[in-house]
């Protein structure tokens, strides 16, 4: 498999200043972070956001700061709305690149009393001379009507679902000895198969999955669930709907992922190649129209997928070794068909080539 890598620099023009307040200092050159480092960077995020605050001496000046792909100015958003940290903390951090990404969970104000509704959040930091210059983040928030919240929404959300989950699965804490990791680049290409082999959907490709292979999406199950009593067991070679009960791999084979028309803005910003994790941003496009309706490559008539356009904003990790993918996780949420992460050129956030950000 032939991938073109594409190194996405941020232009100049899109550096605008953060709204911080105070004097400070010019940043003295400092030794780059190591893992430990890059993590506390992420706690210390965490805490400044709690306490609606953004610290001089934890941001530079010029930081740039995005939730959900707007720029906003750093303090608004979730900065104003936080009201406790979560319990779920999956820290990706890539001392390379002196770049940190997490999952992990918040606690966001609501209009009754009680610790805040649960939300998922994805992030990513980078750090420059002891500073956080970039600040990126996805907020997955309980879907209600604000005219009419319903409570028992914040109960069945990303944020608790994601908790739920109690700590990352331990196969991800999995160390994998020096003289077998991969290259950063081949980490990411084998994590990008699983993008363009969903977007193909030709039920052919070389899907590298292990047979033990688990995907996770908002702290659900989303492979091998369990049949309820009763049901039975659909054979991916022959259904014509796809179902959440295959592995990682018949869900690729089936030929039945054609509802996911463009998987695009493709932007790898963290690899832990101690532990074998690829940390990516990226866009999942639902045209709708004509592309829910298509035959299978082995000819079988199937209807699938949203009835109006949609998107996917996504955060999502791989935990990849030996040149495998051995588990998926993924927060993610709805937002405008065809968004850009605020971070990508139109060109680069409508494409479909890898973009590795350093």
């Amino acid at each position: 498999m032939q991938v073109r890598l594409v190194f996405a620099v941020i232009p100049l023009l899109f550096l605008a200043a953060c709204t911080n307040t105070g004097s400070q200092n010019a940043a003295e050159p400092q030794a780059p972070c190591d893992r430990a480092c890059l993590e506390n960077y992420v706690d210390r995020y965490m805490d400044a956001m709690l306490s609606h605050e953004p610290d001089e001496k934890l941001f530079a000046k010029d930081c740039r700061f995005t939730e959900n792909g707007v720029q906003l100015p750093l303090g608004e958003g979730l900065w104003a709305s936080m009201v406790g940290k979560g319990t779920y903390k999956f820290y990706v951090p890539d001392p390379d690149i002196q770049q940190v990404a997490f999952i992990g969970t918040a606690r966001e104000e609501t209009r009754t009393p009680g610790e805040g509704n649960p939300v998922a959040i994805a992030l990513r930091l980078k750090i420059a001379n002891g500073l956080i210059s970039e600040a990126e983040q996805l907020v997955i928030r309980p879907e209600t009507d604000l005219l009419n919240p319903d409570p028992e929404a914040a109960t069945s959300s990303a944020g608790a679902n994601v908790e739920k989950m109690g700590a990352p699965h331990p196969v991800y804490a999995e160390v994998i000895p020096a003289a077998e990791r991969p290259s950063r680049e081949e980490m990411i290409k084998t994590a990008n198969m699983y993008f363009s082999g969903m977007q193909k959907n030709d039920g052919k490709g070389v899907y590298p999955f292990t047979d033990d292979c688990e995907r996770y999406e908002n702290g659900t199950r989303a492979t091998n669930v369990p049949l309820k009593p009763g049901e039975t067991r659909p054979d991916p070679r022959t259904s014509t709907v796809y179902s959440s009960a295959w592995g990682c791999k018949e869900q690729f084979e089936s030929g039945l992922i054609h509802f996911v028309t463009r998987i695009r803005d493709r932007r790898f910003v963290a690899v832990d190649q101690e532990r074998g994790i690829v940390f990516s941003f990226c866009f999942f496009d639902h045209a709708a129209g004509k592309s829910r309706h298509f035959k299978t490559p082995d000819g079988r008539d199937a209807v699938e997928g949203p009835t109006e356009p949609w998107t996917w904003q996504v955060a999502e990790l791989f935990k990849v070794e030996n040149g495998m993918i051995r588990r998926i996780e993924a927060v993610l949420q709805r937002c405008p068909y065809g968004m850009n992460s605020g971070w990508s050129t139109y060109e680069a956030g409508m494409s479909d080539q890898i973009q590795i950000i350093k």
